[in-house]
């Protein structure tokens, strides 16, 4: 079964749709960043959370959302960048002209959104990543795959050496200057991944401070972070691109598999990684919540899993949305998909201004678990707003502004009234 367009836009639904579960996803993964001390958003016992319906909430996380939502939305960031370069070379524009116009201003926003809103920006990495797809354009669905497991692979092995450095740094076995410096690292994770309460006041003190304090210490102090996660970050972020536009060139992201075939994906997919990382959440316990067992299990030991899972998810969500093409849910959902870059940011001001000290001063308020009564109010937000803006303007607001400059002019912003009708469908 294909995929329809939608009228007048020419936007493949199912894609729309499996975007706009990645946005709201990425939400119910950066909740713990934006309202409760940075280390809380792995360790569950760093900042009371590790009870009851609060560690059930940090478990579900693990198992199924935390990296998931994040592999998904770069899967979905690949298979869009192909998406636009093939249809600026068919209208006739310079596709490298295009391309690398999107990434500079993409790396402006994320700058902007680092610098001045929130310090989990994921921008100024996807636009570092995204300057390197150009050159993987032209490239097989079999060559795009290999590539793909190729950085993956790459980015597993560095990570998980990382963490059996640190491991023999504890236990000793490392001598010397090397030792030293591997002690620092592990002080460090400690003081960011670990229980230490310490840190954990300075974190909040800190964000229930004023506006000036917040953001200036970013300025000030991380001057250079958006552009350090590249190298921790970039091959494994590079890799489900190149995966995302795999998946696109072979039709699963266009909707063109058959309902069968989404479905075996999804079953697999879910059925290999549910078990190996059920087993990383009991690891986790089973060492006390031990900042160097955090590290390992969310960063090293649940990345093949976590891939693995991410695919399930962008089977299970396509499936539906082509089962359910015409149901109102899914019509919303594909419109806050389409306004994903809006979302992300928006969300990402609200959040703040509802945790921050210069909003409502919420910042550490709530256990884990009651954070998602917050995600599931902005959810419907989302959902509530992004449709009715669409059926009368043909993007989103941060998307009409990227598209503007990125072409170097403005674009047309209200929809035709011609076009109303058939573009609410």
């Amino acid at each position: 079964m294909t995929d329809t367009m939608t009228p007048n836009s020419g936007r493949i639904r199912g894609l729309d749709a499996v975007r706009g579960v990645a946005v709201m996803g990425i939400l119910a993964m950066n909740i713990h960043g934006f309202a409760m001390p940075g280390g809380t958003y792995f360790n569950p016992a760093a900042y009371g959370g590790d009870q009851g319906l609060d560690w059930f909430a940090w478990a579900f996380n693990f198992i199924f959302v935390d990296s998931k939502m994040r592999g998904l939305f770069s899967v979905l960031f690949g298979a869009s960048t192909l998406l636009v370069m093939e249809r600026a070379l068919a209208s006739s524009r310079r596709p490298a002209l295009a391309h690398y116009a999107r990434m500079g201003w993409l790396l402006v926003f994320g700058l902007i959104h680092f610098y001045l809103i929130w310090w989990g920006d994921v921008l100024v990495l996807y636009a570092m990543c995204g300057m390197l797809l150009y050159f993987f354009r032209n490239l097989s669905v079999r060559a795009l795959r290999r590539w793909a497991i190729g950085l993956l692979t790459a980015s597993f092995l560095l990570v998980g050496a990382q963490s059996v450095g640190l491991m023999a740094a504890k236990s000793g076995a490392i001598p010397g200057a090397q030792s030293q410096d591997m002690d620092r690292t592990l002080a460090k994770l400690d003081e960011f991944l670990g229980t230490d309460q310490a840190a954990v006041r300075r974190d909040l003190t800190h964000y229930r401070s004023d506006y000036a304090t917040i953001a200036g210490t970013r300025l000030r102090e991380k001057t250079a972070e958006p552009f350090q996660s590249f190298f921790q970050f970039g091959l494994e972020t590079l890799g489900l691109m190149i995966l995302g536009m795999a998946l696109f060139r072979s039709g699963m992201l266009r909707g063109q598999w058959e309902q069968a075939r989404y479905r075996r994906w999804a079953i697999t997919c879910f059925a290999i990684a549910v078990l190996p990382l059920t087993a990383l959440v009991w690891y986790q316990v089973a060492a006390g919540y031990d900042a160097l067992a955090i590290f390992g299990a969310s960063l090293a030991w649940s990345m093949p899993f976590d891939t693995i899972m991410t695919l399930g998810w962008a089977a299970l969500v396509m499936m539906l949305a082509l089962r359910w093409s015409g149901h109102a849910l899914t019509t919303r959902v594909a419109a806050a998909g389409r306004m994903a870059f809006t979302n992300y940011l928006t969300t990402s001001i609200v959040m703040t201004t509802v945790f921050y000290g210069y909003g409502l001063g919420l910042y550490g308020q709530f256990g884990r678990a009651a954070l998602y009564l917050v995600v599931i109010a902005m959810w419907a937000a989302i959902l509530a707003w992004s449709k009715p803006w669409l059926d009368r303007f043909a993007y989103g607001p941060f998307e009409w502004l990227w598209r503007s400059l990125s072409r170097f002019e403005l674009q047309p912003m209200r929809k035709r009234r011609d076009s109303l009708a058939g573009a609410a469908v």
